[in-house]
C-alpha cells in the first residue's frame, strides 16, 4: 500500500481550533471519542455480519471469496465510508443538512432520511423476535426441543429421530416453533390476511421501542453510553460462543469448509455481484447515520483514522463470526449425519431456526440461548439506535424549531415507527416483513449513495472536499482516495445500480409468491425515497429567483459562496473544476 493509503500514524489526531459559523449555536458533541467510535462500529456491526457474510462466504468459494469482499472494500466501501463521516463532521449537521455544500442535490439526504424510516418499520420486529426467544430461554427445557408442543403440525420430525431432513414435507421442532408458535403464520393464507397484532409480539415490540426512545431522547449524550454496552456485548458473547463451539464434534469440519479455498468460483460473476453487495450493506453507508454520527464530532477530530479503523473492525467481525457460525453448523452437520450444505443457510432461518436447535442440544442449553439471544439483542439495538438517529437528526437540523422540542419530536418518531411496525406482528406479519426488506433499502438504497457520490466529488469538488478534510485534520487525502471518490467509487455504484435492477426478482417466503398489487406496493415503497431526488431539484429551480442560468448557479453553488455569483464567479461553470482531482 502507499504511504498515501495507511499514513495513521502521521496525521494529528486534534487541532487547537475548533469552527464554529457565525450566528450558530454551539452544536452538541459527543462526550468522549470513544462514544462516537462505539456508536458507528455499533451501527455498522449488526445482525447481517452473523447471518449474511459467513453464508456469503461458505456459498462463494470460502477464503476465495475474500479475494472480491476485501477489493470492494478497498476501491468503494473504505471510500464512501470516509467520505459520509468527513462531510457531516465537516458541516456539522445531519444528512439533509450537509448539503448547503450543493443545494440542489438536497433531495438525497430526504432519500437516505426516509430509507432509514422504512427499515426502522421492520428492523425493530427482527429485535422483538430475539427478545421474545430471550423471555423462552428462562425456562428448564427449550421449547423448540421436541414436537409434542400444541404449535406442532404432522409434519414435525426431530432430526434426532429422522434423518430424511431433505424432505420438503417435514419440519424440524425449532422451525415450527419459529413460524408457528413465534409467528403464527400457519393463521394467515398471505398479505391480504394478516390478522390482528399478536399480543406476545406487540408487547415485545413496545419494550424495544422504549429501550430505543430512552437511549435517544437526550441525544448522543445518552446514546453514548448505552453503545458502551450494546456495542461490546456482542464481541464477548461471539468469543464465549467460539470457544464453546470449537469444542463441538464436528466443528472443525465446519471451520474448513468454511475457510475452503476454490478459486475457480472467482470466474462466476455472481460471485462478484455478491460480494459487492455485501460492501454495500454492511457498512452501513447512504442510511444519514455515519453523517449524522460525525457532526457531532469535534471539527478537528481525526475522521479519516476513525474511517479506517470502523470500516477494518466491521469486516474483521465479519470474518469472525463466520468460525461461531460455522463451528455449530459444523456440530450440527455431524450430529444429525448430513451434509453441511443441508444445515447451512443465512438471514433469520440461521439464528431463530438453525442456531437455537443447535443450542438446544448443548447441556445447559438453556444458558447458552440466554447468552446467543442477549447478543441478538445488543447486535440490533445499536444498529436501529443508528438508523433512529439519522432519522431524528436529520429532520431537526433541517427544522430548526425541532431543537428545542427534541424529545417530544423523538417520541413522536418512535411511536409512529411502533404504529406501522404493528402490521409485521400480525399472523401474516411475516409477508409484510419480507415485503419490507425486499424493497425498503434494496435498489433505492444504492441510487442514494450514488447521488451521493456525483454530488460530492463531481459537483462540490473532490478539490474542495479535499480542503475542507486538509482544514480539519491538517493533511489533505492522498490522489488515491481522491480517484475513488471521482471515478472509481461512483462507477462501482452506477453498475450496482444496473445489476440491481437487471437481476431483480419478486420477493417470496418459501413457497408462498407475493400478489402483483404486493409488489406494486413494494414498488411505490422504493420509488417515493428516490424520486425524493428529482422532486427536490424541480422544486429548487423553480423557488429561485431570476433566469435558469442564475438560479441553475444558484442551486450547484455552495450557500457560503451565493455572494460570488452575482460577480459572475461560479467554479461549476468552469472546464477546470470538471476536471481537476
Amino acid at each position: 500500500a502507499s504511504p498515501a493509503f495507511f499514513p495513521l500514524l502521521d496525521l494529528p489526531a486534534f487541532h487547537s481550533y475548533d469552527r464554529k459559523p457565525i450566528g450558530e449555536e454551539e452544536r452538541e458533541t459527543w462526550g468522549k471519542k470513544i462514544d462516537f467510535l462505539l456508536s458507528v462500529i455499533g451501527f455498522a456491526v449488526d445482525l447481517a455480519n452473523v447471518w449474511r457474510f459467513p453464508y456469503l462466504c461458505y456459498k462463494n468459494g470460502g477464503g476465495a471469496f475474500l479475494v472480491p469482499y476485501l477489493f470492494f472494500m478497498v476501491i468503494a466501501g473504505m471510500p464512501l465510508f470516509y467520505m459520509e463521516l468527513a462531510v457531516g463532521q465537516y458541516n456539522r449537521e445531519g444528512a439533509a443538512g450537509v448539503w448547503k455544500i450543493c443545494p440542489i442535490f438536497k433531495g438525497v439526504g430526504f432519500t437516505v432520511i426516509l430509507i432509514s424510516l422504512y427499515v426502522g418499520f421492520y428492523y425493530n420486529v427482527i429485535i422483538s423476535w430475539a427478545l421474545f426467544y430471550l423471555f423462552s430461554s428462562f425456562s428448564g427445557e427449550l421449547p423448540w426441543v421436541h414436537c409434542n408442543n400444541t404449535w406442532n403440525s404432522p409434519n414435525c420430525s426431530d432430526w434426532a429421530d429422522n434423518n430424511s431432513v431433505s424432505d420438503i414435507y417435514k419440519a424440524t421442532p425449532a422451525q415450527e416453533y419459529f413460524e408457528r408458535a413465534v409467528l403464527h403464520i400457519q393463521d394467515s393464507h398471505g398479505i391480504d390476511d394478516l390478522g390482528r397484532p399478536r399480543w406476545q409480539l406487540t408487547s415485545c415490540l413496545a419494550v424495544v421501542i422504549v429501550l430505543l426512545y430512552f437511549s435517544l431522547w437526550k441525544g448522543v449524550k445518552t446514546s453514548g453510553k448505552v453503545v458502551w454496552i450494546t456495542a461490546t456485548m456482542p464481541y464477548v458473547v461471539l468469543t464465549v460462543l467460539l470457544l464453546r463451539g470449537v469444542t463441538l464434534p464436528g466443528a472443525i469440519d465446519g471451520i474448513k469448509a468454511y475457510l475452503s479455498v476454490d478459486f475457480l468460483r472467482l470466474c462466476d460473476a455472481k460471485v462478484w455481484i455478491e460480494a459487492a453487495t455485501q460492501i454495500c450493506f454492511s457498512l452501513g453507508v447512504g442510511f444519514g447515520v455515519l453523517i449524522a454520527f460525525s457532526s457531532y464530532n469535534k471539527f478537528s477530530n481525526n475522521c479519516y483514522r476513525d474511517a479506517i479503523i470502523t470500516s477494518s473492525i466491521n469486516s474483521l467481525t465479519s470474518f469472525f463470526s463466520g468460525f461461531v457460525v460455522f463451528s455449530f453448523l459444523g456440530y450440527m452437520s455431524h450430529k444429525h449425519n448430513v451434509a453441511l450444505d443441508k444445515v447451512a443457510r443465512d438471514g433469520a432461518g440461521l439464528v431463530f431456526v438453525i442456531y437455537p436447535e443447535a443450542i438446544a442440544t448443548l447441556p445447559g442449553s438453556s444458558v447458552w440461548a440466554v447468552i446467543f439471544f442477549i447478543m441478538l439483542l445488543t447486535l440490533g439495538i445499536d444498529s436501529a439506535m443508528g438508523g433512529m438517529e439519522s432519522v431524528i437528526t436529520g429532520l431537526i437540523d433541517e427544522f430548526k424549531f425541532l431543537h428545542k422540542h427534541r424529545e417530544l419530536f423523538t417520541l413522536f418518531i418512535v411511536v409512529a415507527t411502533f404504529l406501522i411496525s404493528l402490521f409485521c406482528v400480525t399472523n401474516g406479519g411475516m409477508y409484510v416483513f419480507t415485503l419490507l426488506d425486499h424493497f425498503a433499502a434494496g435498489t433505492s438504497i444504492l441510487f442514494g449513495v450514488l447521488i451521493e457520490a456525483i454530488g460530492i466529488a463531481w459537483f462540490y469538488g473532490v478539490d474542495r472536499f479535499s480542503d475542507d478534510i486538509e482544514e480539519m485534520i491538517g493533511q489533505r487525502p492522498g490522489k488515491y482516495w481522491r480517484l475513488c471518490w471521482k471515478f472509481v467509487s461512483p462507477c462501482f455504484l452506477l453498475f450496482m445500480v444496473v445489476v440491481s435492477f437487471a437481476t431483480f426478482n419478486p420477493p417470496n417466503y418459501g413457497s408462498y409468491m407475493f400478489p402483483p398489487w404486493a409488489n406494486m406496493v413494494g414498488w411505490c415503497l422504493a420509488i417515493s425515497s428516490m424520486t425524493m431526488v428529482p422532486l427536490y431539484a424541480i422544486y429548487k429551480l423553480c423557488t429561485l429567483p431570476g433566469k435558469f442560468c442564475d438560479r441553475l448557479a444558484y442551486a450547484i453553488t455552495p450557500e457560503t459562496e451565493h455572494h460570488l455569483i452575482d460577480n459572475g464567479e461560479v467554479r461549476q461553470f468552469t472546464l477546470h473544476h470538471w476536471l481537476v482531482v
